[in-house]
């Protein structure tokens, strides 16, 4: 059995509720995963993606970007809910940094090996903590790709991005532009491009094709098995 906890902390005032998973009978500091979740808020998929990191062995820690028990239901709640951490990407950095903040307070975690994933508006998430160097790697699952306004620095976050060639949310203009902006920046990075593949595919819930949004059991799993490696590379091999 894996020991799992909701952890609650604080951005500024806005109370957040985080949830993470330990692997069984730690003996060491351990390497520690952010999961950022979709535009729904924290839900059971990230919660099931944090506790499946820790049976590969690693901390897994889901954090809360909207507020303990905020969950939108409809498209028109889930888009209220992003638009001000994508139209102020300061506010999104510092509410990702409170939940960065919250994992280093578990004493199990090796502070030198810290990732971070995420999905959709989470692969955002995950992206501008590369920006900021704040972690020591990311990967982006069907993430928007669309940059701060402004960001000149060099990145030395390894990064990985996992995306469906069929996503009409992430047209391949913005592919181009994110793959640009990584080159120009210096980075270490990778992309994985899955054919008739459209937004959402590491969901089983998503089948709105009219939407854009339908899982993709083939891509999902070929996408697992490149975040693993990712982690063998990052967490075992010194990187």
């Amino acid at each position: 059995m894996l020991t799992t906890k909701s952890i609650e902390y604080y951005d500024s005032d806005t109370l957040l509720e985080g949830y993470y998973a330990l692997p069984n009978n730690l003996q060491s500091k351990t390497p520690a995963v952010l999961v950022v979740h979709d535009w729904s808020g924290l839900n059971d998929f990230a919660r099931q993606k944090a506790e499946a990191l820790a049976q590969l062995g690693y901390i897994g820690f889901a954090v809360d970007m909207f507020g303990k028990g905020i969950i939108g239901n409809t498209k028109e709640e889930k888009s209220a809910l992003i638009q001000p951490f994508v139209q102020d990407r300061n506010k999104l950095y510092q509410r990702l940094s409170a939940g960065l903040t919250a994992l280093k307070t578990l004493t199990q975690v090796n502070q030198q090996k810290i990732a971070a994933i995420g999905f959709c508006f989470g692969g955002l998430c995950a992206l501008d903590l590369a920006r900021h160097n704040s972690v020591q790697g990311v990967i982006s699952f069907h993430g928007l790709l669309n940059p701060p306004n402004a960001n000149s620095k060099k990145i030395t976050t390894k990064v990985l991005a996992l995306h469906g060639h069929n996503d009409k949310m992430v047209p391949p203009d913005q592919v181009l532009h994110f793959q640009q902006e990584m080159t120009q920046a210096e980075a270490d990075w990778q992309m994985h491009i899955y054919g008739n593949t459209m937004h959402a595919f590491m969901n089983p819930a998503a089948n709105d094709a009219a939407f854009g949004t339908v899982y993709n059991k083939t891509s999902a799993e070929r996408a697992w098995i490149a975040m693993k490696d990712f982690f063998v590379e990052l967490f075992d091999n010194g990187g």
